[in-house]
This record gives structure tokens, C-alpha cells and sequence, in this order.
């Protein structure tokens, strides 16, 4: 099937240009200024933006984890992912102890294959570092995944040496890391203090001070430096606060390339939900904690100044009932929330109509640079002849409101209940098909996986 969009405005990380779209079948054909197309079905999209398939570059589908399974598997959060415009996410394939990397990857795609409605990829999460993974890696990263992730907390995590190991054997691969920056010691010793002290963790309000803004610091501090001594580039992931953005500013300032992720959640949201009434309160549980005002606004400017280079969700979802699993111990509550949905409006409400970012900047954001950095580019993240025809029709007038009723997602709550706003992904095309539209999916299943190795 031909379309040709028409009369539109194109986003790219350069700027805008009014400029028509012919898609013919998976791949865009040809931009520019047409009268008209032999064949093509023409879409009038004047008044609209046209921007690249937004890319959900940290998510966890079907992820066991808290002795719970999370709410989304790959059908329902794929949906909503499609429905808020992203057309292609990098799940974290997770590596349980005394697994190959391959049966990893063999139990994610068990998840994925079929049963997603946008286009998916994998990171792959290493928790299990030996000799033999050590050589497996290389066919990895060769034809399956270029990214992988490490965690310095949780019981995934792994010691400095396991790091330093692991960073050296990715750098002679032509692969990277990306890592969950929090001190395991101090969140475990403070989870000590406050049963010491209260005498419980049933309060959620105490949880915050459990994960430090110190405890992010210092793991990003360590990371870095262990970066340093191998000399290759790192990714932070979910980037929460002011004094993490300082380890990472300081270490760029000495010459270290450091890639850097942030989260809405982080943007929009602070820890005065934390002194909502612990059954409310939990909901808003994630890891690292929901932080300052002061931070959120550092982390805007560093958006603004493109000091970070991406904006993912870390959609965990839950459902009300999982998460109060923690009524007691807040330390057993799993930790998540979605996002997968409300992520671009968010950003383009929060932060285009705000003038804390441009449109530019959000195409950067949501589509190039995670691109780039996971090397789906110029497949994915850019509208181009012989891309994929991955498109977001943006509607600068839609006027709407977020809810849990109206939402794809299988969580039965929305952190932004009752958020007024106004732009919408109008259409969203995934590889040349309409596949949603106003937040309505119009064709299920019909993801394909991404591979994203080396090659």
C-alpha cells in the first residue's frame, strides 16, 4: 500500500520543514513537495507534526521480579507504548543466575515473539559473569545486541572486579553498558536504621531516605572511574538527581564520553507522593525514588543544554493490588511504575510547551539519539528515504485528558491521573501501516524483532 502524507511539517533534531511523505509499503519512498502520487492514498496531515517513531529505549515486559511478575507482558505494554506514538522499544532480557546468555535471550523472545504490537529489541541484562559467558558474549554482540546492562544493587548485582571485567570485554567487542547507579551498602544499611528506629517499614514516607541521592552519586562516582581505568564510554541509566549529574558532569570535564538517560517520572513528578497515605504512596514507588523539585529542574536544564542524551520510561508496571505487597515492608513492594503510554505528551506538554526543550530536542530525545546510541539508526529514529516508515502524527491541538480507564496498559492506576493536555499522537504508522490512532490500536501483533549487534 502507497500513502503520501501531505501538507505537514517534518521534525528532525536539525529543525522543521513543511514537506510531504510517500510511504510505500515498510520503508519511506521519497520526501519532498508532491502534487500528487500514482496509486498512494493521500493523508491530509496539515496543521500536524511528522516525527520519527518514537523509541522506548528502557523497558521491563514480563520481568519476574519481587516474587511478582510485572502487570505489562509484551501485549498490553506494547499497545500502550504504540498508542502514545513509540513504534520501538529495547527491553532488558534478563541473564537469571546459571544461565547462557543464549537461554536468556531464548526466554525473552518466549515473551516478545508474537505478542508485540510495536517493533522490539533487546538489551540484555548480565548478572552471571564467568570464563564461558565471557565468550559467548562475542556472538552476541556480533549478530544479536550491541547493549547490555549492569546493576550495582538488587539481587542482580554485580561486585567492581565483575564491572571492570565486563567493561574490558565489551570494549574489545564494540559493545556498551549501561547501569543502574545506586549504593547497595548504604540502601541495605539504612533499611536497617529505619526498622531500628520505627520499630517497622510499614511507613512509605520513610522509603526515600533509604535511597539517598548519595547512593546515587557515589555508584555513578565508582562506575565512572572504573569506565575510566578501561577507558570506554558508559551509559547511566535513570538519571534522578542534581549531585548524580555533577559525578557525570566532572568526569566530562577529565575527558570521559558518558551517555546519559533520564526518565519523565524524573521531569514531572517529586517525593511529596511519598506523604500520600502509604496505600497511595506506594504507588509511586520506583528505584532510584522519586526525587527534589531542585533536581527536576537540574535535570531540565541539562536537557535544554544537551547535557543528556536520552529520555526513556523504565515502564515496571503493577497493578494496585501487587504493589501492596509492601503494606508491612515497604522494602518488599515492587518497585515500578508505568510510563510506556504517556511519555511523549508528557515530555511535549511539560517540556515543548514550556519552553524547557524545543521540538528539535524532543526528536532528539524520543527518537535520534536512542537511535544512534543502539545503533538501530538510520533503520529506526529518523524520517529519510529507505527508513523504516515509522511515523507520529502529532496533533498540536488535541485536547485530552490521561486516565487508567482510557489507558492500554494492563496497571489499573495512571501516576498522572486527571493531567490536562493539549498534543496527541494523532496517527501513528508502524512500517507503513496504520497501526493506532487517538490512543486506539488498530492493528494488534505486528511487531518485529530488531536486531541491533555489531555486524
Amino acid at each position: 500500500m502507497k500513502y503520501l502524507l501531505k501538507g505537514g511539517t517534518v521534525v528532525s533534531g536539525a529543525g522543521v520543514e513543511k514537506m510531504d511523505i510517500l510511504i510505500e509499503g515498510e520503508k519511506i519512498a521519497a520526501m519532498g513537495r508532491f502534487e500528487d502520487a500514482a496509486d498512494a492514498a493521500v493523508v491530509d496531515v496539515r496543521g500536524k507534526y511528522l516525527f520519527p517513531g518514537f523509541i522506548d529505549a528502557h523497558t521491563h515486559m514480563a520481568l519476574e521480579v519481587s516474587g511478582t511478575i510485572t502487570a505489562d507482558k509484551f501485549d498490553t505494554g506494547t499497545k500502550a507504548e504504540l498508542a502514545g506514538g513509540t513504534t520501538c522499544i529495547v527491553d532488558y532480557a534478563t541473564q537469571y543466575p546459571g544461565e547462557s546468555l543464549k537461554e536468556a535471550l531464548r526466554n525473552w523472545h518466549k515473551k516478545a515473539d508474537g505478542q508485540s504490537s510495536c517493533d522490539y529489541a533487546f538489551h540484555l541484562a548480565l548478572t552471571d559473569w564467568g570464563e564461558s559467558v565471557s565468550r559467548e558474549v562475542e556472538e552476541v554482540v556480533r549478530h544479536e545486541t550491541c547493549s547490555f546492562k549492569l546493576y550495582m544493587t538488587y539481587d542482580t548485582m554485580v561486585d567492581d572486579e565483575t564491572i571492570y571485567g565486563i567493561l574490558s570485554r565489551l570494549k574489545e567487542l564494540g559493545g556498551i553498558a549501561g547501569v543502574h547507579c545506586e549504593n547497595d551498602g548504604i540502601i541495605k544499611a539504612r533499611l536497617k536504621e529505619v526498622d531500628k528506629i520505627r520499630g517497622s517499614r510499614a511507613n512509605v514516607a520513610d522509603y526515600p531516605w533509604t535511597r539517598p541521592e548519595e547512593a546515587e552519586a557515589e555508584a555513578i562516582s565508582r562506575l565512572l572511574k572504573i569506565a575510566r581505568c578501561v577507558d570506554t564510554p558508559v551509559i547511566v541509566v535513570h538519571l534522578s538527581t542534581a549531585a548524580g549529574y555533577r559525578e557525570i558532569q566532572k568526569a566530562r570535564e577529565e575527558g570521559q564520553t558518558v551517555y546519559v538517560e533520564t526518565c519523565p517520572q524524573y521531569l514531572v513528578m517529586d517525593d511529596s507522593k511519598y506523604m500520600l497515605p502509604s496505600e497511595q504512596a506506594r504507588y509511586y514507588m520506583i528505584a532510584p525514588p522519586l526525587r527534589k523539585i531542585r533536581d527536576q529542574e537540574v535535570l531540565w536544564q541539562a536537557l535544554k543544554e544537551g547535557g543528556l542524551q536520552t529520555i526513556a520510561t523504565d515502564h515496571c508496571s503493577f497493578t494496585k493490588d501487587q504493589k501492596q505487597a509492601g503494606e508491612q515492608d515497604f522494602s518488599k513492594t515492587p518497585c515500578g511504575m508505568p510510563g510506556a503510554e504517556t511519555r511523549p505528551a508528557l515530555i511535549w506538554q511539560k517540556g515543548v510547551q514550556k519552553n524547557r526543550i524545543t521540538m528539535e530536542q524532543m526528536c532528539q530525545y524520543l527518537s535520534e539519539n536512542p537511535a544512534k546510541l543502539y545503533r538501530l539508526y538510520p533503520q529506526k529514529g529518523v524520517l529519510a528515504p529507505g527508513s523504516d516508515a515509522d511515523i507520529v502524527v502529532w496533533n498540536p491541538e488535541t485536547e485530552w485528558v490521561m486516565t487508567a480507564k482510557d489507558q492500554q496498559s494492563a496497571c489499573d492506576y495512571c501516576p498522572t491521573e486527571g493531567m490536562k493536555i493539549k498534543g496527541r499522537a494523532e496517527q501513528v504508522y508502524l512500517r507503513g501501516k496504520l497501526a493506532a490512532e487517538n490512543g486506539k490500536i488498530l492493528e494488534e501483533n505486528s511487531g518485529i524483532y530488531i536486531r541491533h549487534g555489531v555486524k
